[in-house]
Parts: C-alpha cells; sequence; structure tokens
C-alpha cells in the first residue's frame, strides 16, 4: 500500500524522475506498473543495483532492508527506507523534514523515515518543544487497519461482511478495538510503542524528554489519530499555542469545539499536512496541554515523508550533480 503510495505521491507533486524503476521481489517480475500514463517493467533487486539509480524509496520490511539498502548505497544510490531497519541505528538520520531534516549531508547514504504515529506527533509537537521546551509526553493512539496493510484492511472488510478470510490479528477488529500493535516486549511496552519513545528523542534531537505510550488498533481503514498530552518547562497562554500551529509548515488546525469541528480519519484521508484540535490546557496540572493530533498514514505518516525527504536531497544540492536521472 506504501509503494503505491509512494508512486501517486511522486506523480502528484511532479518529483523530478527521468527514468523510474519499479522493483520487487522476484515472483513480482515482469509485471506491469502505470506511472504518469506509461507502463513499467517490475525489475528485481539486482536488476535494479545494476541500473544505479540516484533514490530508492524502500517499503519493503525490516529484513530487506537489513539486506539490500547497503548494497544500494555501494553503488552510490540514497536509500530513504520505510521499514524499522536502521531507526535507531545511531550512524544512520531519522528524519521528518519539517523537523529535522538540517541534519542531513552528502554523505548520507541510507536515511530512515520514521514509524507513521511518531511522524504526525513531531510535526505537532516539535513548534511548540521549541518555544516552551517540552519535558514530559504521553501519547495514545487510534491507529487505523491500513497501518498493517493490505491484510488488515482485508481483515476489516471480511469480519464487516462476515466472510471468511485470513486474519492478521490475534482477535476481531470490526466493533471493537485492540490494545496491542506489533510484539509484546519483556517491559511490557509493544514494539510500536517503543518505537514512539525511542523516535521520538532521536528526531527531536533531545534525549531528556520524557515519552510514554499506548498505541492501539480501530477499525477504521485509513488515517492515524492520536490524543497527546504534554508537559512543557515554560508556561504558555491558549492563544499563543493556537497562533504557534497555525503557522507552522505542514500543520493544519481545526478547532470550533461549538460548531462540532476537529480532526477526524474520515476527513484526512488524501492529505498530507498534520490536522491538530481539541488544543486546550490540562488543569490538573501546571505548564500541561491536551490536543488531538490526525494524519494519513500511507501519506505523510509514510510515502509523503519519504517523498519530502528526497525533495530536501534535491533542493539543497545534497544528491550528485543535483539532478535525478533514476529513482
Amino acid at each position: 500500500m506504501v509503494g503505491r503510495t509512494m508512486m501517486k505521491i511522486l506523480e502528484e507533486r511532479n518529483f523530478p524522475v527521468d527514468e523510474l524503476i519499479p522493483v520487487a521481489s522476484e515472483r513480482s517480475k515482469g509485471k506491469e506498473v502505470i506511472y504518469r500514463g506509461h507502463s513499467y517493467t517490475v525489475r528485481t533487486m539486482t536488476e535494479a543495483i545494476a541500473e544505479r539509480p540516484d533514490i530508492a524509496l524502500f517499503s519493503a520490511g525490516g529484513s530487506t532492508s537489513l539486506e539490500w539498502a547497503p548494497k544500494f548505497a555501494e553503488v552510490g544510490t540514497i536509500v530513504i527506507d520505510n521499514s524499522s531497519a536502521w531507526r535507531m541505528d545511531s550512524t544512520k538520520k531519522l528524519v521528518v523534514p519539517e523537523v529535522n531534516a538540517h541534519v542531513l549531508t552528502a554523505t548520507d547514504k541510507i536515511i530512515a523515515n520514521p514509524n507513521c504515529s511518531t511522524i504526525q506527533m513531531v510535526v505537532a509537537l516539535n513548534p511548540l518543544h521549541k518555544k516552551y521546551k517540552i519535558k514530559r509526553i504521553v501519547v495514545s493512539t487510534y491507529q487505523s487497519v491500513s497501518g498493517t496493510g493490505q491484510k488488515g484492511v482485508a481483515q476489516l472488510m471480511n469480519e464487516r461482511k462476515g466472510t471468511k478470510g485470513e486474519n492478521v490479528y490475534p482477535h476481531s477488529i470490526d466493533m471493537n478495538v485492540l490494545p496491542h500493535i506489533d510484539v509484546f516486549l519483556d517491559n511490557g511496552y509493544t514494539k510500536e510503542e517503543m518505537k514512539m519513545v525511542n523516535e521520538t528523542k532521536k528526531i527531536m534531537g533531545d534525549d531528556n524528554i520524557r515519552v510514554t505510550a499506548t498505541t492501539v488498533r480501530v477499525p477504521v481503514t485509513g488515517g492515524h489519530s492520536e490524543a497527546v498530552n504534554m508537559e512543557f518547562e515554560k508556561d504558555f497562554t491558549i492563544e499563543d499555542v493556537f497562533s504557534i500551529l497555525k503557522k507552522s509548515e505542514g500543520i493544519i488546525v481545526i478547532d470550533e469545539p461549538k460548531n462540532n469541528k476537529y480532526p477526524m480519519p474520515k476527513d484526512i484521508e488524501g492529505k498530507d499536512e498534520v490536522f491538530v484540535g481539541r488544543i486546550r490546557r490540562d488543569e490538573s496540572q501546571p505548564n500541561t496541554l491536551n490536543m488531538w493530533v490526525v494524519a494519513d498514514n500511507l501519506r505523510k505518516g509514510a510515502a509523503t515523508n519519504a517523498v519530502q525527504i528526497a525533495e530536501y536531497l534535491l533542493e539543497h544540492n545534497l544528491i550528485k550533480g543535483s539532478k535525478l536521472s533514476k529513482v
């Protein structure tokens, strides 16, 4: 799902591609995909490496990335990887362009794309962190089944229609919520929850931020939502918070409670911005704010963020010759 979305976004944003090289496993070799009205033949990893593309957009899982990303990098290709394989590698950059694109250099050959739920949260929080300095984040997520891929969507639709099919969740997802995303770790948290903890600190460049997360799968086909509570070192006014968020890149504020207007997954599908609403002071303790954050997990949470990284590399002449020939 992310791969198809990447191609769609490359086309939508008119990314400068002279040659597209669609890549998949051996069993998909020879299939055709359509991009900008032209048909392209799917190739294998080995064939793609021989072409020495300028950029490789990876979304094929951690084990595939660990095996193949270094091979592309060896021939000079810049790999932007959507898996968790390289995110916490101290030698690799973990990038959300609105937050920390400035860390990128011409020597970076493997760049990690963060977890979808982390991306939308740090976009919303970073401008406030700059002004008030975040001490602690408590976040609960409400993540759509498309975060599991096509099989997650299929399970929800099959259950809704009452038909049998492959299940990717340990319980039914229709008419239900699962407080369980990815595997459970020894500390009682899931891997998804610890991704949010560790990735947030790395992206925002502050190991002193304390983060705790509960990640939940909900019966929504697309769009992740988050209830975020953040404690700052400095006090704030709600008016200033609204002003900062409305002026920040990649954020749209929808917050009219009297008119029942707030961000919802069904309204943000196909959009690249992060939507913020329900902005209010936490009245239980000082310097603390609550807000609701929603984004399209396949776009800003994955594909769009990867393409934005590529755009930044091109704009800042961090790609050889500053012009692409093959992607």
